[in-house]
């Protein structure tokens, strides 16, 4: 078991005051720790910038709203805390921003949260950019739940152990990641990020369904491309696509703009629409 000794330098923003560690923050009846009603979302701050902090700010209340609690941290708040908690690392280093929200308590028959109970804190910590070298994928078994299922509108905690078996069955199976599909079989994502390929020059992205967290990252790279001059085109896309696309790249915040270098046993090179869209977000993030 891990001990608090193990982790790396940390600093939560909890009840008005900042501490330092990994502050136990969430008792045995709290409603999150037992019925899921947590969300995030996750910042990121390295060489010394903080891309897109304003979006993620607002996307951590939009998804407290979506699970029907009630978020007092404005935006604006939010960023001001990270600014302030920036100042306890060293200028440059790599860190992970994740402001958070929880009930506390449940509701009617306890199943849903109390609304008024709701909690916050913002944690940062360091934890290194990954290098692009590249991952290798394959095709996971589990699927992305629809809107009736679960609560894909929200960046919510309740959502990631779906991918989490997704992942560890593809990490037992040699790879380092892998794709999920939708209930209709078409491509959403990767188990830990956003998806595109590209084929005879153009750039391609499942379309948003609702079935899959389209990210900040995925829209700002989507968006640098094509003033870039680059065709993008999101559309429902299979998993032979996939397997036929000339290059294959991630992006999320956690490591931004990665090559994916074997699908199955087909090994691919980092290519130079992906060396554009890494370079283009790069220069967004230092401009």
């Amino acid at each position: 078991m891990a001990t608090q000794a193990e982790w790396s330098k940390t600093w939560t923003f909890y009840k008005g005051d900042w501490h330092e560690g990994n502050v136990p923050i969430m008792g045995a009846r709290t409603h999150a720790a037992w019925l899921g009603s947590s969300v995030f979302d996750g910042a990121r701050a390295f060489e010394g910038v903080t891309p897109d902090l304003d979006l993620h700010c607002a996307r951590v209340n939009a998804s407290a709203e979506a699970m029907r609690l009630k978020p007092d941290v404005s935006p604006e708040t939010w960023i001001g805390l990270v600014r302030d908690g920036l100042k306890r690392f060293d200028a440059k280093a790599a860190l992970y921003i994740r402001p958070m929200y929880w009930a506390e308590q449940g509701g009617p028959v306890a199943v849903p949260p109390d609304p008024d109970s709701t909690m916050s804190c913002l944690c940062l910590y360091e934890t290194p950019m990954p290098p692009p070298t590249g991952l290798s994928i394959t095709l996971s078994r589990f699927r992305r739940p629809t809107y009736e299922c679960m609560p894909v509108d929200a960046k919510a905690g309740c959502l990631y152990p779906n991918n989490a078996r997704a992942l560890l069955d593809a990490r037992a199976a040699g790879f380092d990641n892998c794709l999920l599909c939708d209930m209709l079989g078409n491509v959403a994502e990767l188990a830990t990020a956003n998806i595109f390929m590209a084929k005879d020059g153009v750039v391609y992205t499942p379309i948003a369904n609702g079935t899959f967290l389209a990210g900040i990252t995925r829209r700002r790279t989507i968006a640098l491309l094509r003033d870039a001059g680059v065709t993008v085109v999101e559309s429902a896309l299979r998993y032979a696509d996939f397997q036929n696309a000339d290059e294959i790249f991630s992006s999320g915040n956690y490591s931004k703009v990665v090559p994916i270098i074997r699908i199955d046993d087909r090994s691919l090179q980092p290519g130079p629409l992906f060396q554009k869209a890494r370079k283009l977000y790069w220069e967004f993030a230092h401009g």
